[in-house]
């Protein structure tokens, strides 16, 4: 795949200035714009140098040549589940027990790996960008830009719908309003508390049984740990979450899973919507069945 975007200017952006349709039409931020000035043919009209106070006329192939990336992530060969792929963006569902980014412990069985794998057989060298970010035993959608431009448009509109199991019958949709930190003497857990940064979960009843309720959960924060942390401050905390006081007799991980994401595409401005099943395994805490 070429590291370029290709846009044709409209009738109603005749006569605009380059930089105007850049920034308005295209949605470039002006940092990737000083970014482009500095490449050489990093922004074309119909295979000639655009300056940004150029006029554009109706007609007009605007290329964008974007910056190489650097990638020093190591390739791993895995199993990626792909849910949906273009030029711009894939989005995979992610397993439990497997973490999206190398870290001391996790080297070369990361998400970031298997990508960087998939992503070379194809001919493609992009920088790993994960768009939103799951704990190592969270399952679900995880959505990786391609390039820049297209990292700074989806982060702006994403919107992420999470499904989970918690202990206890909620009957009720509500709402979490509650600051979060660090827990004094941990490294990861956190904990409610006045001094921490402002914290939003909203979540309602799917379904009940064996004494747990599978949520639906929307985030007006994403804080690391929000939604355990939020649902343990409630005495609902998730099956198979021990941080926070989840009881691993149904399930050996956190019932923790992002089901869908809805977007608005860089490129075609159209809604996206990206689905993924919620795991058997959440049903089968409801229904009583044992690891």
């Amino acid at each position: 795949m070429e590291n370029k975007l290709i846009f044709l200017v409209s009738e109603k952006s005749n006569g605009m200035l380059a930089e105007t349709f850049l920034k308005r039409e295209c949605k470039v931020s002006s940092r990737m714009i000083t970014r482009l000035k500095r490449e050489k043919d990093g922004i074309l009209r119909n295979g000639k140098l655009l300056r940004t106070v150029d006029t554009l006329q109706a007609g007009d192939k605007v290329v964008l040549n974007l910056p190489t990336d650097k990638n020093e992530i190591k390739p791993a060969q895995g199993e990626l589940d792909i849910l949906f792929e273009d030029d711009c963006l894939l989005a995979v569902n992610k397993p439990s027990n497997m973490p999206v980014h190398p870290t001391k412990i996790h080297q070369e069985d990361t998400l970031a790996n298997i990508v960087k794998y998939y992503s070379e057989k194809r001919g493609e060298n992009y920088t790993f960008r994960a768009i939103n970010r799951l704990d190592k035993d969270t399952s679900g959608i995880v959505i990786i830009a391609k390039n820049s431009y297209s990292a700074t448009n989806l982060s702006k509109t994403l919107d992420k719908t999470y499904y989970a199991v918690c202990s206890g019958i909620i009957s009720q949709e509500g709402t979490v309003n509650a600051p979060i930190r660090v827990k004094e003497g941990h490294t990861i857990q956190r904990c409610v508390s006045p001094d921490g940064k402002p914290c939003v979960t909203h979540y309602k009843p799917v379904k009940q049984g064996n004494n747990h309720t599978l949520l639906e959960i929307k985030l007006e924060t994403g804080r690391t740990h929000q939604i355990r942390c939020h649902l343990s401050s409630i005495s609902h905390p998730l099956a198979g979450d021990d941080m926070y006081g989840g009881s691993l007799e149904f399930i050996s991980r956190q019932a923790l899973h992002c089901g869908k994401i809805d977007f608005i595409h860089p490129l075609t401005n159209e809604k996206t919507e990206i689905v993924s099943e919620i795991p058997k395994e959440f049903y089968d805490i409801l229904n009583n069945y044992k690891l």
